[in-house]
């Protein structure tokens, strides 16, 4: 998983709000650094949301290198026909649900994309996973997702690291997106521990990576997927 966050864990100026109105403060060699992390990768992952809101390209353009294949779990395959990541720019998958209206997967792949159904009522992401590694030979995926998205994925113990660009702003807001949403715990004994792997400035940018420590002795699931 890697993202950008402000002081207080923030996504987004507000809620509805594209994340690139406080990605245009990273610093430039933090935006290198983002892009040679997607060009190490066999996938990159967002959410339908944040492809409506933000409609990226998910593209490596900074670097050398090869686009990696663009995820994009989508339930009821209600992706935009306009949407960026449905253009030549590089292959795509979008995982969808036996919910998913007939004409909207007809359309996406009338686009050119890969559509795999994988979950009954939602996208079953575990089966995401095994999926993107038989099919694809996606063996190391980054994930850019939203806070719904983020949860999910580390619910499913499907996150094994994490890398923060930390940005200088506080922006506050009750209902601002923070890195992971959803997530009701109880007690301490629920909470998702990390251990600190690195920390380093890259240009004026704090960037800190970690480790995701789940408990109970699990690995993660999905086989060698990482994201």
């Amino acid at each position: 998983m890697m993202s950008e966050i402000t002081v207080d864990g923030k996504l987004t100026l507000k809620k509805g709000a594209s994340s690139k109105i406080l990605m245009k403060y990273m610093d430039h060699a933090t935006e290198i650094l983002l892009h040679q992390t997607r060009a190490a990768c066999d996938a990159i992952m967002v959410g339908s949301r944040t492809i409506r809101i933000d409609n990226s390209y998910l593209t490596v353009r900074l670097v050398e290198g090869k686009s990696p294949l663009r995820v994009i779990p989508s339930s009821m395959a209600d992706i935009p026909p306009d949407a960026n990541v449905l253009g030549p720019d590089a292959p795509t998958v979008i995982a969808v649900s036996k919910k998913a209206p007939r004409e909207n997967v007809e359309m996406l792949r009338e686009k050119g994309v890969s559509v795999v159904t994988v979950g009954d009522d939602r996208v079953d992401l575990p089966l995401l996973m095994e999926t993107l590694t038989d099919d694809f030979g996606v063996r190391t995926m980054m994930l850019e997702g939203g806070p719904t998205l983020n949860w999910h994925m580390l619910h499913h113990r499907l996150v094994d690291e994490i890398r923060l660009i930390h940005l200088p702003f506080i922006v506050g807001g009750s209902d601002t997106p923070s890195l992971v949403g959803g997530m009701r715990i109880e007690d301490e004994s629920q909470m998702i521990r990390l251990s600190l792997a690195r920390h380093y400035m890259c240009g004026s940018n704090l960037v800190t990576e970690w480790r995701v420590c789940y408990g109970g002795g699990g690995t993660s699931s999905g086989g060698e997927q990482r994201a």
